[in-house]
């Protein structure tokens, strides 16, 4: 059974979702990059989410392929299956989008949206663009074994071969329908490096747990890694972000500013009507004898929000919170 968590309620309360097929579209990082993306964590995991979906809004855009403004959600994973660096998006997009004037819903082909190499070469080339701009503007930061790359010169020459390779783009099939990108995508927002399922064993010796070997077909590629605590740590604060870092991020139909008015202007192009209100309502009488209608969750926990008072605006409330009991301090000595 699904949880319906605080972060799928709003999904679903906001109406995001069309009825529409929906993609799911990966991008990665060559190695040589990722290596940098380490020591450059902020930089680099910021021009990967902004390249990686101005990708996709500039060849959507285009009539060649689909003509049409699309909305996105990118969510930045850093980690591999065994907890190896690995910086990669996750990118949902439904299929088809708003054509330039606003006026039509444009459609994608049945399981098709765009083709991947396209993709891949011009988000090779942006990657690497806005990588030569942030080396020039002395934004990246180099150690260790990469410390001579803070030459302008030795830079250049680190990227040149990255411009001949194919970088990795990936499109899987299209989801089952919307509730099937919101049952993934809420699982997905909030992922960390490695979830308790995937242990097996924690004891003197190490860490056992359950990894992927996507090199090989299934069921082969099912594989169990025993490492010792310290590595088992140093591999899972790899992927601890900076600081105030966004790793879920909207774009275009879906950016905050205008993504109500984006959402409505889909839907009714696609005649859906808007979409019900799933949260019990809470009614509670005002001052004046009318009834007020609450149906919104808390932001924090979803659950549904108890009114303990109403007052009128420039009064200050007359309830206080009780105090909280005192701590009692247990001798155990």
């Amino acid at each position: 059974m699904l949880v319906a968590t605080p972060w799928r309620m709003a999904r679903r309360a906001g109406g995001e979702l069309l009825p529409v097929g929906y993609f799911h579209i990966v991008f990665s990082l060559p190695r040589p990059i990722a290596e940098i993306a380490y020591q450059n964590k902020r930089v680099i995991y910021d021009l990967l989410l902004k390249a990686s979906a101005e990708t996709m809004l500039i060849i959507a855009a285009d009539p060649r392929h689909l003509g049409a403004r699309i909305g996105i959600t990118s969510v930045l994973h850093t980690w591999g299956s065994a907890m190896t660096h690995h910086p990669h998006v996750h990118m949902i997009v439904p299929g088809g989008g708003l054509s330039a004037d606003g006026s039509r819903w444009i459609s994608c082909r049945p399981r098709f949206l765009v083709h991947v190499n396209v993709l891949s070469r011009l988000f090779r080339r942006l990657m690497l663009q806005q990588l030569t701009a942030a080396h020039e503007a002395g934004k990246l930061k180099f150690f260790a074994e990469h410390a001579a790359l803070a030459d302008k010169a030795a830079f250049a020459a680190f990227i040149k071969p990255l411009r001949k390779i194919e970088w990795v783009v990936y499109a899987k099939d299209p989801f089952g329908g919307p509730e099937a990108v919101l049952a993934y995508l809420s699982r997905y927002t909030h992922r960390v490096a490695i979830s308790n399922r995937r242990l097996i064993a924690v004891d003197e010796r190490g860490v056992t747990f359950r990894y992927k070997d996507y090199r090989l077909k299934k069921p082969a590629r099912h594989k169990t890694m025993a490492i010792e605590a310290a590595e088992f740590i140093r591999r899972f604060l790899m992927h601890v972000l900076p600081k105030g870092f966004h790793r879920i991020r909207h774009y275009e139909l879906l950016a905050n500013g205008n993504r109500a008015a984006n959402i409505a202007k889909a839907r009714e192009l696609l005649a859906v009507p808007p979409p019900a209100v799933e949260f019990e309502a809470t009614r509670t009488a005002s001052p004046d004898g009318a009834c007020c209608v609450l149906p919104r969750p808390c932001p924090c926990c979803g659950g549904r929000m108890i009114v303990i008072e109403i007052f009128a605006r420039g009064c200050e409330p007359k309830h206080r919170p009780r105090p909280m009991p005192p701590i009692v301090k247990v001798d155990t000595s």
